[in-house]
């Protein structure tokens, strides 16, 4: 749990620094082929080549959805939808969590997902302010990038369990990028416009989001995932909601309801409490 509260701040920041200073100025395809590129290049000099072949296929596939599809989708989102609105549709993410992942062991679950439904409540409380009437369209590209988060994540939560390794996680999680750059590299290639950073702001914001929010928050949310269950798991991918409001007010100094903010805030930290006794009272198998 504190790795996915570590990174929970840390991406609390990159809403607002895409939203502010990216969306509409820079090319969302050279942006997400900045951050991989920057992100493997960290990840590079500690790789371990040698690992199974189907480990390394599959951290390739998940880096492919949670990382390269999964940003196609999102920087897409900013241009046709506002901030919060964007914030807005995240929530149905611990939903796909907790589906995916009972859906990958045969079973269902229902403790876990009414947690995460629980969950959802709490982030719309805090988030919900209207929508604009063009939103369809919006809301069909952030559940895409919803989905690819969480096969993603779900998915190295199972190869984990499925393919113990005496190498440390970092040793082999270069291959998470390389997949990413599979998908992203043709992607800005043929997509890709030519809005470039203009500004040394917008260079190191980018280059924050590679090595920061992409290098480091993607392999220690992973890493945290696969010493947590699947609700918990799915709750903590709604707590982004309070902390990037919280980011927000405290820095960009916009406004925010502070009342909804605690209420919607109490209602996850009642989730995460009901999963966990959900877990004590259900006896989970040991692989979670």
């Amino acid at each position: 749990m504190p790795y996915l509260v570590f990174v929970t701040l840390l991406w609390a920041f990159s809403f607002s620094l895409i939203g502010v200073y990216l969306a509409g100025s820079v090319d969302s395809y050279f942006s997400v082929f900045t951050r991989i590129v920057l992100a493997a290049l960290l990840f590079a000099p500690l790789l371990r080549w040698r690992q199974p072949p189907r480990l390394a296929a599959g951290l390739m596939v998940c880096g492919a959805l949670q990382l390269g599809i999964m940003y196609l989708f999102y920087y897409q989102s900013f241009l046709l939808l506002t901030v919060p609105e964007v914030l807005i549709f995240t929530v149905l993410t611990p939903v796909y969590v907790t589906l995916v992942y009972d859906l990958l062991h045969w079973r269902f679950r229902p403790g876990y997902l009414f947690t995460a439904v629980l969950a959802v409540m709490g982030a719309l409380v805090i988030r919900f302010d209207g929508l604009t009437n063009d939103y369809l369209l919006g809301f069909a590209v952030v559940q895409g990038a919803n989905l690819c988060f969480a096969l993603g994540q779900v998915g190295y939560k199972v190869l984990q369990e499925r393919y113990p390794s005496a190498d440390p996680q970092h040793k082999r999680f270069g291959y998470f990028y390389l997949g990413a750059l599979l998908v992203v590299t043709p992607a800005w290639l043929g997509l890709g416009g030519d809005n470039y950073p203009a500004t040394s702001l917008q260079w190191s914001i980018l280059l924050w989001l590679g090595l920061g929010a992409s290098g480091l928050g993607y392999f220690l949310w992973n890493k945290g995932a696969t010493l947590v269950n699947a609700g918990a798991l799915a709750i903590m991918n709604n707590a982004l909601v309070p902390a990037g409001l919280l980011v927000n007010l405290l820095i960009w100094n916009r406004e925010a309801d502070l009342l909804r903010l605690a209420l919607g805030g109490s209602i996850i930290l009642a989730s995460l409490w009901l999963n966990e006794a959900w877990i004590k009272v259900s006896k989970p198998a040991q692989s979670e």
